[in-house]
């Protein structure tokens, strides 16, 4: 037989629902904080159970990762699976019910479902995850510096009323390049005076 592990990841702790074929319950689904010593403790569980496992959990931001990260490198089978896929997995009943125990369950019968299609975390993952992270931060702040330069220019504008107007294409402002008055002309012949 084979074990399908549901892990509903929340900020401290997570919860955990083992399943078989059939929706033999293996264990009751149970909290785990997320500490390296009880994440140590739930990967030693997970890989003393008889028979293949894999466990899935949602993509829930940064919640997830240090479980991940443990279980990964603990040797484990482990699926990153969009929320949405859960959302709408399993809605033909007419209850709603909301809890950590019911969502852990929940991902745990997906697991069984799509044994054959779950697709295994990968270090690739983790670079994908990493250069998201890095552009979405670039990119956080790039939009500071704009609000910053904005502001900058409000209040240049508020202060010295008119410097941001635009200069000449020489680069000297354009209260300088107004036109010079010619320098007298030389006297023509006919206008000098007479001797």
């Amino acid at each position: 037989m084979y074990n399908a592990v549901g892990i509903d990841v929340s900020k401290g702790k997570s919860t955990i629902a083992v399943l078989q074929p059939g929706g033999t319950v293996i264990r009751k689904p149970f909290d785990v904080s997320h500490t390296s010593q009880n994440l140590n403790e739930l990967a030693d569980y997970l890989g003393s159970l008889e028979g293949p496992s894999k466990i899935v959990m949602e993509c829930t931001g940064r919640y997830h990762e240090p479980m991940l990260k443990v279980l990964y490198e603990a040797g484990l089978f482990v699926s990153v699976v969009n929320p949405h896929l859960i959302k709408n997995f399993g809605n033909n009943s007419l209850r709603k019910v909301k809890s950590d125990p019911a969502d852990a369950r929940k991902i745990a019968r997906y697991t069984l479902d799509n044994w054959a299609e779950l697709r295994q975390y990968s270090d690739m993952d983790d670079t994908r995850t990493q250069l998201k992270t890095l552009n979405s931060q670039f990119s956080f702040f790039m939009k500071q510096k704009v609000a910053a330069k904005a502001n900058l220019i409000a209040l240049l504008d508020n202060t010295y009323p008119g410097v941001n107007k635009p200069a000449s294409r020489s680069g000297i402002p354009p209260a300088q390049t107004a036109q010079q008055p010619e320098p007298p002309a030389a006297p023509s012949p006919r206008s000098r005076p007479p001797e």
